[in-house]
């Protein structure tokens, strides 16, 4: 969304380069995810590695975020929307750092779970990391575009995840219950698994936030109940598919 030009055309630039440098940030987290759903999916290994080493980098760029934006108050005073474009960015920087370190969990808990044998399907898992996968992207593309509407796409989206996280939560205590054995990969999935429900719970702060910032109102408390119908899981074969 267009944002209306400013007297001062440092200032215009000043807010275009935080505007970048979260979306840099964003793109490296968004890859960390697309990384991270790799490594536990097709058990690789080296995926996993790459999701670690990227951690580094998006800690440097939070801290580089909040120093940018404590100097652009402290010079700048801006006020109204431009205020909390400014105060937008430090929490958002928050939730990318988040997401960050849950796609990072996901990569290790994927490195120890090769080592077992899964007598089930990882389908389910599989749809659950591409739905947040696609809900972080649209939330990169709302903090570069700055647009709303693209925020609230992502509000909407969130039940989805919980949805099927739920599911997924059912199957994976039913295979522990039925064969001991099952207790230890079992437990590592459930921690992926509610590390991806993290990763959508945090798209959704960013995508609250950047709705705040553009229209300077809040969005309900309460999220719409979707269709769900088009995320209905079918029960994993229990023949041996890993």
């Amino acid at each position: 969304m267009a944002d209306e030009p400013h007297l001062i055309k440092s200032f215009e630039q000043e807010l275009r380069r935080l505007r970048d440098m979260m979306t840099e940030m964003g793109g490296i987290v968004e890859n960390q995810v697309a990384l991270a759903a790799v490594a536990i999916l097709d058990r690789d290994s080296t995926s996993a590695s790459r999701v670690v080493e990227e951690d580094p980098r998006v800690d440097a760029l939070e801290r580089q975020v909040e120093q940018f934006v404590i100097r652009m108050l402290a010079l700048r005073q801006p006020v109204a929307g431009d205020l909390r474009q400014a105060v937008a960015a430090l929490k958002m920087t928050v939730d990318l750092e988040r997401i960050g370190d849950y796609a990072a969990n996901v990569a290790k808990r994927s490195i120890v779970l090769s080592q077992f044998t899964l007598p089930y399907s990882l389908a389910g898992l599989g749809h659950m990391a591409r739905l947040v996968q696609e809900n972080l992207k649209l939330t990169v593309d709302a903090i570069g575009d700055n647009d709303a509407d693209k925020a609230m796409q992502v509000w909407r989206s969130d039940l989805m995840v919980d949805d099927i996280y739920t599911v997924i939560f059912r199957e994976l205590i039913t295979y522990m219950m039925e064969d001991p054995r099952n207790i230890t990969p079992c437990t590592h999935l459930l921690f992926i698994a509610k590390n991806l429900e993290r990763i959508g719970d945090h798209a959704t702060n960013i995508a609250e936030t950047i709705y705040y910032a553009v229209k300077g109102e809040s969005l309900p408390d309460a999220r719409p109940k979707g269709d769900s119908s088009a995320y209905a899981m079918v029960p994993p074969s229990r023949t041996g598919e890993s």
